[in-house]
């Protein structure tokens, strides 16, 4: 580390510095993952003068001695480091914008900050293009990152706005104690604040996560987030390490490019670093130079970090850090990690655990709230005077509760407001619920954080609806939802009804209707008590009446979007299905194709707990395969749980399949569930009779799903005498046959499968 220089006092002195001492040194590499994309790299040279000509560029759009705001948004690309520096070089304020903002957030930020320049990537121009004209301050917008040569015509683009000159000084003079950035968060009210950071905050935790990291001039850091962070940005520049960015989002592309260009430091997100210690595809790979590898944002489990350090024989450490705090307070030891730990305080910062309650310092040991001093500390949040947001002494109130060990390392525990993270981002409650509360069917609404091992947490939200809504409402409203947030923002359970529990004041207890919600989504999962004949299985299910037993089943009902389409949507499905058996807490899945409507499929996947299809449903691998069958299908999902389960095994299939919606009024679940429990015990002794399963509807109250396995048609006609008579209120028959891939169980969930 000793190339490191820590004479820089401004921002942009950072490249500038960079650039000086080692001018012909690698500073960035990117591309060269997708097909037809090459390998491009940029020393420090390049990299600063790049800046002065972008800072150039900006002085011409904003010209005067006014300090002004520049908004920079993109994606993991180099573009955004250039124009992240050529604002704070040209004098002005550069204001770090979310680029996966949906319109609503995106004004908010561009008012607050009073942004007159954008830098943004193509993704968000074509949200900013439709609020445009709610933002009357700003003046122009430049495209940064990959565009297409057709996409936004029009436009300008960052190497159309660069001219030859560069901006050797900065039209208006700034201090290493004046205001360079700005930084939003999710406050415990719900909107975002905006923190004001000024070049010392900035320079001086640079240099702290430098030596933290143990960055210097040698590493080579491999950045795997989805968007570019100034930590990482700025600590590496600080170093002269080179920066590899690697946009793919599969673990395998990671570990390649680490090797490819031998990484030091191998950083990456929880939910990415968790799938990256489990992933089957990557058994036998190795990530041959890499000496380290870095969690932070939100909470690495600490079974993960364990797997993840056993597979590729590399310590796996974490951080702690905050937007008002530049962002990094804590980091473990690289060497010698302790998990579940985010370490020492870095040099220079101080850090104290206080009582909730009466405000004192507790002993080492004791529960309470963090509390952080020290020179990366923020100046204030805007719109209030310097100090705005810190507490006596300069201490700042972090809204987390820890407790610090006898050695100085902090172990979180949790959140003191209603906030949660979502694969590093935080998430506000209340944003989402004001965009619930724009739609007409929505009455009134409270959205929670349920707790996800691998995201930290994922949205839902209790809704009470308007007299006169239908039956299906919540899903159109969910749907209608996703269109307006980001993906870390959107639900992923939205449940009617009829009020939301307040207390004497008039408050939500947004905690205790999380814990009430958790416990009636997490279902027990039954124990299989093998019958003497056949191999048959009888579900023991232990569960008080109104908390059915079973596993977490998600019905899928896929419609063709076009009949020709019926071998390419199984090939992807079975693809699918390969994947989805290798994820932790899979159970089982069958698919099914209606005879009298070929173009469509059920499919029952189960899962031990809804936290583990969540946890999968998150990833990327899922997503990208969502969106693969959005193109061949439409999709209905029904989230439900598994009521029963009887039979033997249908994995070599079956000839007849029947597909039953039940739907009965719900003063009578307990006793329908009782009812086709019995149903199934007289339908074991029938004679065609393979496998019979129960699941009852989460989102739809009173619905339920109903599919028996048969040998012949006969058989199940026959068996319908004995089906019981319950009063439903809607009953719909579907013969089917089994489609590819049909019964998948996991192989350690092979004694659960009846």
């Amino acid at each position: 580390m000793g190339e490191r220089s820590g004479t820089a006092v401004r921002l942009d002195g950072l490249p500038a510095e960079a650039a000086r001492a080692h001018p012909a040194r690698t500073a960035l590499v990117w591309g060269g993952q997708a097909p037809g994309r090459r390998r491009r790299t940029l020393d420090f040279a390049g990299f600063d003068l790049r800046i002065s000509r972008t800072a150039y560029a900006i002085h011409r759009a904003l010209p005067g001695r006014e300090k002004a705001v520049v908004a920079v948004a993109a994606v993991l690309h180099p573009d955004f480091a250039v124009a992240y520096y050529a604002a704070a070089r040209g004098g002005h304020v550069v204001a770090v914008v979310n680029p996966l903002l949906g319109e609503d957030a995106l004004v908010h930020t561009l008012s607050v900050s009073g942004a007159r320049l954008a830098f943004v990537d193509a993704g968000l121009y074509a949200r900013l293009a439709a609020v445009r004209d709610r933002l009357p301050a700003l003046r122009e917008a430049v495209l940064i990152g990959p565009v297409a040569p057709d996409e936004h015509p029009g436009v300008p683009r960052l190497d159309d706005v660069l001219g030859t000159r560069t901006l050797v000084r900065p039209h208006r003079a700034a201090g290493p104690d004046d205001v360079v950035c700005v930084q939003f968060t999710s406050g415990t009210t719900g909107l975002p604040k905006a923190v004001r950071l000024t070049h010392r905050n900035l320079v001086v935790n640079a240099a702290q996560i430098a030596e933290a990291h143990r960055v210097g001039g040698r590493s080579v850091t491999l950045n795997h987030l989805p968007t570019y962070h100034p930590m990482h940005l700025n600590s590496a520049v600080c170093a002269g390490a080179t920066q590899v960015l690697c946009a793919a989002s599969e673990p395998r592309d990671a570990v390649a490019a680490a090797n490819r260009h031998s990484a030091t430091h191998f950083y990456s997100l929880p939910v990415r670093l968790a799938r990256l210690a489990t992933d089957p595809a990557l058994d036998g790979m190795t990530l041959t130079t890499v000496r380290q590898i870095a969690s932070g944002g939100s909470a690495l489990s600490v079974r993960d970090a364990a797997r993840l350090a056993e597979r590729f024989e590399v310590p796996v450490f974490q951080g702690y850090g905050l937007a008002e705090t530049s962002p990094l307070t804590h980091s473990d030891d690289p060497a010698r990690p302790l998990p579940g730990s985010v370490g020492r305080p870095v040099a220079g910062t101080e850090c104290r655990v206080v009582d909730v309650e009466r405000r004192t310092v507790v002993a080492p040991g004791a529960v309470g709230e963090v509390q952080v001093r020290g020179p990366q500390v923020m100046k204030g949040y805007l719109g209030g005077p310097d100090g705005t947001g810190l507490e006596d002494g300069g201490w700042f109130s972090t809204g987390d509760v820890g407790r610090i060990d006898e050695e100085g390392r902090l172990f979180l525990i949790d959140r003191l407001g209603d906030t949660f993270k979502c694969d590093n981002f935080l998430v506000a409650p209340t944003e989402i619920e004001q965009v619930l509360l724009g739609q007409e069917p929505v009455r009134e609404a409270v959205v929670l954080g349920l707790p996800d091992p691998a995201r930290g947490a994922v949205p839902a939200a209790l809704v009470v609806l308007r007299p006169g809504a239908g039956e299906r409402v919540a899903e159109a409203v969910a749907a209608a939802v996703a269109q307006r947030l980001p993906y870390y923002q959107r639900l992923h359970h939205i449940e009617v009804v009829d009020a939301i529990p307040r207390n004497a004041g008039g408050k939500v207890s947004r905690r205790a209707l999380r814990d009430d919600l958790v416990a009636r989504l997490a279902p027990h999962v039954p124990v299989p008590t093998r019958a003497p004949q056949e191999g048959r299985t009888a579900m023991s299910s232990p569960g008080a009446p109104d908390h059915p037993t079973g596993l977490f089943t998600v019905i899928n009902t896929f419609t063709l979007k076009d009949p020709g389409l019926a071998a390419e949507f199984e090939r992807h499905f079975l693809d699918h299905v390969a994947w989805m058996r290798a994820q932790e807490g899979f159970d089982s899945h069958q698919a099914v194709r209606l005879v009298e409507r070929p173009g469509v499929y059920v499919n029952l996947g189960r899962w031990r707990s809804p936290e583990a299809f969540q946890r999968v449903r998150g990833s990327e691998v899922f997503q990208s395969h969502a969106k693969e069958f959005h193109e061949l299908v439409d999709v209905a999902a029904d989230p439900s749980r598994n009521v029963l389960r009887a039979g033997r095994d249908v994995a070599e299939g079956a000839p007849v399949v029947v597909v039953e919606r039940l739907g009965v009024e719900e003063t009578s679940l307990d006793a329908f569930d009782a009812s086709y429990r019995e149903y199934a015990r007289a339908l074991a002794a029938r004679p065609g009779f393979r496998h019979a399963d129960l699941s009852r509807s989460l989102t739809r109250p009173g619905h339920y799903t109903f599919v028996t396995w048969w040998s012949d048609a006969d058989a199940w006609r026959a068996s319908r005498a004995d089906a019981p008579a319950t009063g439903t209120a809607e009953r719909a028959v579907h013969l089917a046959a089994q489609a590819a891939g049909v019964d998948a169980p996991s192989p350690e969930a092979a004694d659960h499968v009846g």
